[in-house]
């Protein structure tokens, strides 16, 4: 089993050493293609006006001077080109992607290339910011994802389905359980625009989040991380909202044709 590996945060990013560990307890031929800087917030974009430039830097191990998306395309159409992989993992990202963070998320972006690719991919995520020691608990996802993993490609799951995988900001045996989760949305707009001056007095900006907690409907991956538990979600790219298509065909029935 071909596993290939990428992030958003970076080739140098300690979640991504978290995840290569744990793609090497499932099978021992793992690849590593990731951004070669920080990609957060890069959502499922391309890069198109300018070159890729690629680089090896250790045995199986590529980084890529673009977005997520370009390194699973990378990996895929051109480094493993003779023999793809069967999985794509992605992560393992520092703080959560839930709720509508899965819209701006490189992380979730990787698994979906690898998904649209034909590829069964996980996207995996850690929770930071509500421990009060400050501790980051890299071993949680340590500990739970080869299981969880494991557990679902055994249960031969269809093509084109992202999992996206949150850890709480617990250490393992604090964990209260997995939750199949439905994607949440939160309460509050915890985007704020930090405005500052250059050396020359002109102004530029910072947009920056606060973690803050919102009152989340029980069920859905904010509530389970709340809770403390892990929170499985399966997405997809289709972004028909169902019950708004079926309103719109009565809207437009008078401008169908027949035949």
């Amino acid at each position: 089993m071909r596993i290939l590996v990428t992030n958003d945060d970076g080739i140098n990013a300690p979640g991504l050493k978290v995840l290569e560990e744990i793609a090497a307890r499932l099978s021992d031929d793992v690849w590593v293609v990731a951004p070669e800087t920080n990609q957060s917030g890069a959502s499922h974009s391309l890069t198109l006006h300018e070159p890729l430039r690629c680089r090896e830097v250790g045995e199986r191990r590529y980084a890529v001077r673009g977005t997520p998306t370009d390194c699973v395309i990378m990996g895929v159409r051109h480094i493993l080109l003779d023999n793809p992989p069967s999985l794509v993992f992605s992560g393992v990202n520092y703080g959560s992607n839930i709720a509508e963070d899965v819209t701006y998320s490189g992380t979730i972006a990787g698994a979906i290339e690898g998904a649209l690719l034909g590829i069964r991919s996980f996207a995996m995520s850690l929770a930071v910011g509500f421990d009060q020691e400050g501790a980051i608990h890299w071993e949680t996802p340590l500990a739970y994802a080869p299981k969880i993993v494991q557990r679902l490609i055994d249960a031969d799951l269809p093509e084109g389905i992202v999992m996206n995988v949150n850890f709480p900001d617990l250490a393992p045996e604090a964990v209260a359980g997995i939750s199949i989760a439905r994607q949440g949305r939160r309460d509050q707009n915890n985007l704020h625009i930090d405005r500052r001056l250059d050396t020359w007095g002109n102004p530029y900006f910072w947009f920056g989040f606060e973690r803050r907690k919102s009152n989340p409907a029980e069920g859905t991956d904010l509530w389970a991380i709340y809770k403390g538990q892990i929170a499985v979600t399966p997405l997809h790219v289709d972004l028909t909202n169902e019950p708004m298509h079926d309103v719109l065909k009565g809207i437009f029935v008078d401008t169908q044709r027949s035949g």
